[in-house]
């Protein structure tokens, strides 16, 4: 079978909770528990962001980014080609590890990815009610170590909730994070809408997308504009583009034809392969999107970056991101500690989550 043809052939736990429904609204605190559920997914991004000389990352689809993310060491097996972010690659064959993992050349992972556009196009869906939930479990690791979190947004944007629970409004009202922390707020879509807040519910969101065209360069354009998650100065299109895909995959439903589209878009960010035979980061089969910046990126990337997909209904399972070593400078003569040195080269940060379970729900606590 020539290459091609390969590539086209691809216990419940229980949570007793109060709910009133006299429970009254929050005042202008309403968004504090969303950013709360938030603050681990942006501990990556925050620990880059002190860094001395570090680029700020612009923090946008704040409402949307529920995935966790931690810091963590993988080690796995495979080819890591070494492209720029402009090497088109064409003429790249597939590289096989002893593993069993296998590196697409640009025309099959073009293939492949057209396939995954194709199927996803067809497999339709049905938008949840205002009230209904979206869940989300997801798996992160820090240090090797996984670590596990639950989280429910209502459609509407008008509840949250987190298990482990987390602090709400008040940061002296205590909580305990062994049970489910639920939170209701108005409902601001309008406001949101008419005052061009950053902050969207899901409704909205998907909403948007779903106005989008399938072709990748009208989709990403008509992202770009709408929704840019900020420029960083020195980024190529094709970075950006991969950064903006890479956010956009965070967000738990995505209509079928902006998932079509982003396929498609992946396949024209020169030097992205596909790879088979690998697994996510909780080890489910997959196949692997990769790009690989030999040099550091303007957003402060480098090496392998990495999407994960189930190989049969190309759902989002997961990611690697990779981030470029740091150097810090020395302090004035006569300094002593640590950093008294010069500059010193510290190791880069690697970013691995998994979404492990996800699904639409009636109430918060329930599980697909």
């Amino acid at each position: 079978m020539n290459e091609s043809a390969d590539a086209r052939d691809l216990g419940a736990v229980r949570v007793d909770i109060p709910l009133r429904a006299d429970v009254p609204l929050p005042d202008s605190g309403r968004l504090a528990p969303q950013r709360a559920l938030l603050t681990e997914a942006f501990r990556q991004e925050a620990a880059v962001a002190e860094r001395p000389g570090a680029v700020a990352l612009p923090r946008r689809r704040v409402v949307l980014m529920t995935a966790a993310a931690a810091t963590g060491l993988v080690v796995t097996g495979g080819v890591v080609a070494a492209l720029s972010a402009d090497d088109p690659g064409a003429a790249a064959p597939t590289a096989t590890t002893p593993s069993g993992r296998r590196l697409l050349s640009a025309q099959a992972s073009a293939d492949t990815l057209e396939l995954a556009a194709a199927t996803v196009a067809r497999s339709g869906a049905t938008e949840p009610r205002p009230k209904q939930w979206v869940y989300e479990k997801s798996t992160s690791f820090d240090h090797g170590t996984p670590r596990s979190a639950e989280q429910w947004t209502r459609w509407d944007g008008t509840g949250a909730a987190s298990l482990p629970g987390a602090p709400g409004p008040d940061p002296t009202s205590s909580f305990d994070p062994d049970k489910l922390s639920v939170w209701y707020f108005p409902n601001e879509e309008e406001k949101w809408k008419k005052e061009g807040y950053d902050d969207r519910s899901q409704r909205q969101f998907y909403r948007f997308l779903a106005t989008l065209p399938s072709d990748p360069d009208r989709m990403m354009a008509a992202i770009r504009k709408a929704h840019a998650i900020g420029d960083i100065k020195g980024e190529t299109r094709a970075q950006r583009d991969w950064r903006e895909i890479d956010v956009l995959y965070r967000s738990v439903l995505i209509p079928p034809n902006a998932q079509a589209g982003l396929f498609r878009a992946l396949a024209k960010i020169p030097g992205a392969r596909v790879e088979k035979g690998v697994e996510d980061p909780i080890g489910r089969a997959a196949i692997g999107v990769t790009v690989t910046y030999a040099e550091a990126t303007p957003s402060g990337w480098q090496g392998k970056q990495e999407l994960f997909f189930d190989p049969r209904t190309y759902a989002y399972l997961g990611e690697v991101r990779h981030t470029a070593p740091f150097r810090i400078s020395g302090r004035s003569k006569g300094a002593k500690g640590p950093y008294a040195t010069p500059s010193a080269e510290l190791d880069a940060d690697v970013m691995i989550t998994a979404r492990a379970a996800w699904g639409v729900v009636d109430r918060p606590g329930q599980r697909p």
